[in-house]
């Protein structure tokens, strides 16, 4: 299984120490370039990548180290230097941990995991083979078929890094599925959970008992017709095309840790005056007492919470759209995805949060009211759905079952309610009126919903509710 490496130093590893962290190889290996210099590679005499390097990163942000790899990182601020070895080259791991070994020896700090990094001495490489191109051109894909690209990773929680941001990239600009495979002990974080939902995009994990299943769905899976795609029940008929469960995706215990998620999205109109990452910060500090941590355009976070820093990044891509991830500090597990895109309506906010609570912690639900009613005053919310579900604390999504969603609140932002004929908004076949926030004249309205998460017919309330407001 392909390694990663991260070297996590108190300093900046300067080009010497880097061109020291090369020499790994010995002087005979090549240095080549990829990603418009972002990555490094270290290449066999044909020039083909062994390791590659990406630019070190400078983290601001407490407890992403812990939260990611398990790893307990140098203080605030620190370098995060990632090596992957190349799928099929015996030597490569051990080349990979021998470059973080040097950064981490002569910049101060640690080598995650710790068994690849604890050798400074030159890997002897000769006569080793490398995966062909094109799987080996792109520095996180490691099988390459015409429809799918995998990825295999090996790693307490699978990120959202730049080289994983780069391949779903890829994948989609050439009409592919992405799937990531690992073994059984791999979590996923939420970013990445939420950039597997189109087929045949899954996420694919080895098990002793049934060889593979998905790690979302529990689906058995096989490597068939140039992907892992799921196996038949023997029972299985065309009217019934069911597919076996893995029993290790059924093996679950009640822990008592919840998830409060709320996702909502905001038009804001196009002005050059315009701070986006306030409706965030709003529902954040009514749900948390405080504002985020910090935030990225990839995982690590690695910047601290600044909404005018957020947005010249948006600005500077736009009009292409941009993907930001936020998080909380670890006394508070949050994580958000923000999407910012320029539509002909203005600037929206596409926001998904969610936060951790233990079976002894109490998920702030007096407080949902009045962060919708920021949202709805301030920030042109046009809608928002908050549910509440059995699930970790840490937020790490496992490739276990864990149970959907229970919706315990829908807002309809004024412009929406406005718009609807008549009282249609106000009058539905709810048990409970809408509660109105804002302004009389032109309210938003938040629609209470049972929000139990050991009972789903919650969703049939949120399902009769969405028919009532289009009309149907």
């Amino acid at each position: 299984m392909t390694k990663d490496v991260v070297a996590l130093t108190e300093r900046m590893p300067d080009p010497w120490t880097v061109l020291a962290g090369l020499l790994s190889g010995g002087p005979d290996k090549l240095v080549d370039a990829a990603a418009e210099g972002a990555v490094v590679q270290l290449c066999d005499e044909q020039g083909r990548p062994l390791v590659s390097i990406e630019a070190p990163l400078l983290v601001q942000v407490e407890g992403e180290a812990e939260r990611l790899l398990g790893a307990t990182a140098p203080p605030v601020p620190f370098w995060w230097t990632e090596a992957r070895a190349t799928t099929g080259v015996e030597d490569a791991a051990r080349l990979a941990g021998t470059f973080a070994a040097r950064l981490a020896a002569l910049a101060g700090g640690s080598v995650w995991p710790r068994e690849p990094g604890r050798s400074l001495g030159v890997v002897r490489t000769e006569g080793v083979g490398v995966a062909p191109e094109p799987a080996a051109a792109q520095p996180a894909v490691d099988v390459l078929t015409d429809r799918v690209a995998v990825v295999i990773q090996d790693r307490p929680v699978v990120a959202m890094t730049a080289w994983l941001s780069d391949a779903f990239r890829a994948a989609a600009s050439a009409g592919l599925g992405l799937q990531i495979v690992t073994p059984p002990g791999t979590t996923l974080s939420p970013a990445v959970r939420d950039n597997l939902s189109g087929w045949p995009s899954r996420w694919v994990v080895q098990d002793e008992r049934d060889g593979y299943y998905d790690g979302l769905t529990g689906a058995v899976l096989r490597w068939q017709s140039g992907m892992f795609a799921p196996v038949e029940a023997l029972d299985a008929t065309a009217e019934d095309p069911r597919t076996p469960v893995a029993a290790a995706f059924q093996d679950v215990a009640a822990t008592g840790e919840r998830q409060l998620a709320v996702t909502f999205r905001a038009v804001h109109p196009a002005d050059e005056r315009l701070v986006l990452g306030g409706a965030l910060e709003a529902v954040w500090r009514e749900l948390t007492g405080g504002p985020p941590a910090g935030w990225g355009t990839a995982e690590p976070a690695n910047l601290p919470w600044s909404p005018a820093r957020l947005t010249d990044v948006a600005y500077a891509r736009a009009p292409e759209p941009t993907w930001f991830v936020v998080v909380g500090a670890p006394e508070r597990p949050g994580v958000a995805t923000v999407r910012v895109r320029r539509t002909k309506a203005g600037v929206e906010e596409e926001v998904t949060l969610a936060f951790g609570y233990g079976a002894d912690e109490e998920p702030p639900m007096d407080a949902l009211p009045r962060a919708a009613e920021v949202l709805a005053t301030r920030h042109h919310l046009q809608s928002m759905l908050v549910q509440l579900r059995r699930a970790r604390r840490d937020l790490a999504v496992p490739p276990r079952f864990e149970g959907p969603g229970v919706p315990v609140a829908f807002v309809l932002g004024a412009e929406e309610v406005r718009a609807m004929p008549g009282d249609r908004a106000r009058n539905t076949p709810l048990a409970q009126r809408p509660l109105p926030l804002g302004p009389k004249s032109r309210p938003a309205l938040y629609y209470p919903l049972p929000g139990d998460p050991s009972d789903l017919a919650g969703w049939q309330d949120f399902e009769l509710l969405m028919r009532h407001l289009k009309g149907s």
